[in-house]
């Protein structure tokens, strides 16, 4: 089983400094980060430093994925957060569930045993609804922790499941102007489609330096929009 992680960027440079000296080399076979076109170091310090990167040309998590997806080698994808809210310890507990032949492994950061120290009043009751209220209840499956970036999962799936298709996201990004990432509607299609998924916990500390990125209005509607329009989609 051949790993690649994933790190999106977006002036992130505190982060990384603290965070990339704790991922070791031995646990992944290829690591690809994709800067959006950061200010405040990012790119120089990722390129300094020898790690594999690309600029990415268009706005959004997911079009950082679709940029990237031509150059992952791997078989499995791995993505991580390195503002400080992943915790890379982690990471080979999760690449070990992987081999015991699961399709997705989520980090929760709602599990037993996990906490987050991240979360305020309105990301921790977002989560909470989509997660055990719309996404549980609606398609079929008891995740805790639905929406994080933090997991591993087949390369496959992003072509079984439509996740490449623009037009999975279009309506809901013109209707709210925003760009989506996919972590939601790969967690509703590997429910629906009944994949073999397991969650770890894993706490998410307090992110290090730069600016939170959450568009939490325009997001919370693309994901409720997605959710119930997913309750009827049968084709990807």
């Amino acid at each position: 089983m051949k790993v690649t992680l994933v790190i999106p960027v977006l002036n992130e440079i505190v982060g990384l400094k603290a965070i990339m000296p704790q991922v070791k080399r031995e646990w992944y076979d290829q690591i690809l980060f994709i800067d959006g076109k950061s200010t405040d170091g990012t790119l120089e310090w990722l390129k300094e430093n020898n790690y594999p990167v690309i600029v990415q040309q268009k706005k959004g998590m997911r079009m950082a994925y679709m940029e990237a997806l031509p150059h992952i080698e791997g078989d499995v994808i791995l993505t991580f957060s390195p503002d400080g809210n992943s915790v890379a310890s982690l990471i080979p507990e999760c690449i070990q569930k992987m081999k015991e032949g699961y399709d997705m492994v989520i980090v929760s950061r709602y599990a037993s045993g996990a906490k987050s120290e991240d979360d305020d009043l309105i990301t921790s009751f977002g989560n909470f609804m989509f997660t055990k209220v719309f996404i549980n209840f609606l398609h079929g499956y008891k995740y805790t922790d639905a929406m994080v970036i933090y997991r591993a999962y087949k390369k496959s799936l992003i072509y079984e499941l439509g996740l490449d298709k623009d037009a999975a996201y279009e309506v809901e990004e013109k209707l709210f102007k925003t760009n989506v990432s996919w972590e939601p509607l790969l967690s509703i299609r590997a429910a629906r489609r009944k994949k073999k998924i397991a969650e770890i916990p894993g706490d998410e500390p307090p992110r290090l330096g730069g600016e939170r990125k959450l568009q939490v209005w325009k997001w919370g509607a693309s994901y409720l929009w997605e959710t119930i329009r997913e309750v009827f989609v049968t084709k990807y």
